[in-house]
């Protein structure tokens, strides 16, 4: 049986769900290295909707966190509360700033954040089995509420971000675009992607980086 990876979804576009380029390309390399997957997201609305026109959030309209990831997954998710960690070899989340927004209150709340419980949950399992956990762009900044201090992580230079995520008790690491951060230890990877990508294929370097050690470190 191939290798098996959850993606976790915050939604569909940049501003208000999940970056669509990171997670097209993160589909596309387990694809090309012939492992299987299956896209989550969480069944709520949500925290905005964003016109990606004007960048503006847009007053009185609603959205469903799942029913938006099911854009990017053409129609092939389950809701989150659905994923185990024991059907699956290891966990990515892509960023954009549904994983601030929706999956956690990042956007609002900064180091004093919640993440969402249901993700609490899943990603405590995959961390607890020793399963590798990728994340990118912002997401990065969940890994102290979800998986403990000490994790080793990046989202590129940032420093806002990088000082929040040592506030609640990670390590942070410079990192360039096209390059990852590996905690081994923690079997946890990380790049920058968009936080730092001025074009497709810079973040194309990082994430196949990223999705390539994951390959390797469910191997061992």
């Amino acid at each position: 049986m191939s290798k098996q990876v959850a993606v976790i979804l915050s939604g569909c576009g940049v501003q208000d769900g999940s970056e669509i380029y990171e997670t097209t390309l993160t589909l596309l390399r387990l694809d090309q290295l012939g492992i299987g997957y299956r896209c989550f997201a969480p069944n709520i609305s949500q925290q905005d909707v964003v016109d990606h026109c004007r960048g503006e959030a847009v007053d009185g309209e609603e959205r469903n966190v799942l029913v938006e990831a099911a854009r990017l997954a053409r129609g092939d998710i389950a809701p989150l509360e659905a994923l185990d960690a024991d059907d699956f070899d290891a966990v990515i989340l892509p960023g954009g700033f549904g994983a601030a927004k929706n999956l956690s209150n990042f956007a609002a709340a900064g180091s004093d954040m919640e993440v969402l419980e249901a993700l609490t949950a899943v990603m405590e399992d995959f961390h607890a089995e020793r399963k590798p956990i990728g994340l990118m762009c912002i997401a990065p900044v969940l890994s102290p509420k979800l998986l403990g201090p000490g994790v080793a992580v990046t989202v590129g230079h940032d420093p806002g971000v990088a000082g929040a995520i040592s506030t609640m008790g990670g390590l942070h690491r410079s990192c360039g675009v096209e390059d990852i951060v590996v905690d081994f230890e923690n079997r946890v990877v990380s790049t920058p992607a968009y936080m730092l990508a001025t074009r497709i294929s810079e973040a194309a370097t990082g994430i196949f980086k990223l999705v390539d050690r994951i390959d390797e470190m469910m191997d061992l």
